[in-house]
């Protein structure tokens, strides 16, 4: 049996040290190039999908993984050549095929919140590239992060509508 609150201390204890903002991901405008939030969420994601089970040897050795369905981020501050990076991740809802979770990309060393990515993944057999069900024991392990997951505050980043708000709804946008 999964202990939940010992598989969610491992999780928020891994070491991201290895992750920092490297001179490929800069642009013309001297900060982080926003394609590379993703690539740096997804790099950290490998860290707590392998303690869940989902991303390791043994799932890829069943002909299973997890694919990517559904991303949306939030750019919160510049992140900076050399910065380095931390990663906290939040189990939001799952079911037998999917995972609905929330990431924070912070500034490791001032702790301060760069990016958020809420994300929307399922469970793929590799040989008939179709949906699957989680091993047996991922899916325990997502339940018992789930379990503990489920008490904490949902971020108010999550499932926002991607649009220009407005002061006064009813007036047309400009032409």
């Amino acid at each position: 049996m999964v202990d939940p609150s010992a598989l969610d201390a491992a999780i928020e204890a891994l070491d991201y040290s290895h992750l920092r903002v490297g001179p490929e991901h800069i642009d013309a405008n001297g900060h982080m190039n926003v394609g590379y939030y993703g690539v740096l969420f997804d790099k950290a994601l490998d860290l707590p999908w392998a303690r869940l089970g989902i991303y390791s040897q043994q799932i890829l050795a069943d002909g299973k993984s997890s694919f990517a369905l559904e991303s949306r981020f939030t750019y919160q501050r510049e992140l900076r050549e050399g910065d380095p990076l931390w990663f906290s991740l939040l189990l939001l809802d799952y079911d037998a095929k999917r995972l609905h979770y929330f990431m924070r990309m912070f500034h490791a060393g001032e702790r301060w919140l760069a990016a958020t990515c809420e994300q929307l993944s399922i469970c793929m057999d590799m040989t008939t590239r179709r949906s699957t069900q989680w091993p047996p024991a991922c899916l325990a392990n997502i339940s018992a992060l789930f379990d503990v997951h489920r008490t904490r505050e949902r971020p108010v980043e999550t499932g926002r509508a991607l649009g220009i708000r407005r002061a006064d709804p009813s007036r047309p946008p400009p032409c």
